[in-house]
């Protein structure tokens, strides 16, 4: 049977991208394969997983080459990287999502008169190949992204630079532009999970929040009450589902794993509703965190630029 394993695409002090994967069984981080090279130092890039255990690299920014069309995908059975169809545009800072095991991208940047992007895409797998979509009502740099209930929301900033919200409906194959509260209160990192939506309401992802649809609004939903810092070291990076669990990755790769179905909220009565995981081989790295923010020396020295969870 397939083990749910978390893995991360991380950005050096150097700049340069790897690939690392948590075991939760044995709390062990493991250092992957090197990614390849036209993905080491790129910028912008999407993110994704396809059929389980295919980790999907896409598009991006090459420091020298500009915006890129290229996909590549690591498949966790075989540990190996792949080369797979490329985008029909150029696209780097762009929105990505999957829906119906088929990776969607939006918006974005490209080099050209017309730098921010309104045209969309998708990839199927099993046809093996691109086709575009419904292009999105306004041109968006997105900056932040979620599938919930089917609906793919993405927010962003349009070409004027100001924030616009519009929401994708693979069914119907159309852009809704979007204005409520879910949208105004929406931070970044965020997770559907069982139907709900839920969203960080800490910097280091001590406390988190739910979105009511009854009243359209964001209220609080759990407290840890353990603040662990200010340092960037200690930011939360992503919110992943993990066996059934909501997870919180932060970029010293430090890991809280939530019981968000649990009737009982209060951490002080539920010890198993907020588990706090230290990876075996990152204690000295959260000890070094820690003195640093002390000392006020909380500068970044590398940070997580994207998060999954795959099944290895």
């Amino acid at each position: 049977m397939a083990e749910e394993w978390v893995y991360v695409i991380k950005r050096d002090r150097d700049k340069r991208i790897s690939l690392h994967a948590f075991d939760p069984i044995y709390q062990l981080w493991q250092s992957l394969p090197p990614v390849p090279g036209e993905y080491s130092e790129a910028l912008g890039f999407g993110c994704a997983v396809l059929s389980g255990c295919h980790l999907y690299l896409f598009g991006g920014k090459d420091p020298l080459k500009g915006s890129m069309r290229r996909v590549i995908f690591y498949n966790a059975r075989t540990n190996k990287w792949h080369r797979a169809p490329d985008m029909l545009r150029k696209r780097h800072l762009f929105g990505s999502c999957v829906i119906n095991n088929c990776l969607y991208v939006a918006g974005g940047e490209c080099e050209g008169i017309q730098r921010t992007l309104r045209s969309a895409e998708v990839y199927d797998p099993n046809r093996n190949r691109w086709s575009f979509i419904s292009e999105m009502t306004t041109a968006m740099v997105p900056f932040i992204g979620v599938v919930h209930n089917g609906t793919w929301f993405l927010k962003g900033l349009g070409s004027n630079r100001n924030v616009v919200c519009e929401s994708y409906s693979q069914e119907t194959d159309t852009w809704t532009p979007v204005s409520n509260g879910m949208v105004d209160g929406w931070r970044n990192p965020s997770i559907s999970l069982n139907g709900q939506l839920y969203a960080l309401d800490c910097q280091d992802g001590c406390k988190l929040k739910v979105y009511d649809r009854a009243t359209d609004s964001w209220k609080k939903f759990i407290d840890s009450r353990l603040h662990l810092g200010t340092s960037r070291a200690l930011d939360a990076a992503a919110l992943v589902p993990l066996n059934g669990k909501l997870c919180i990755i932060r970029n010293n790769m430090s890991i809280s794993l939530v019981d968000v179905s649990s009737p009982n909220r209060r951490v002080e009565s539920n010890p198993h509703l907020w588990e706090n995981i230290a990876g075996k081989g990152h204690v000295r790295s959260l000890v070094r965190n820690l003195w640093s923010t002390i000392a006020g020396r909380g500068s970044l020295k590398s940070h997580i630029v994207h998060c999954q969870v795959l099944q290895a």
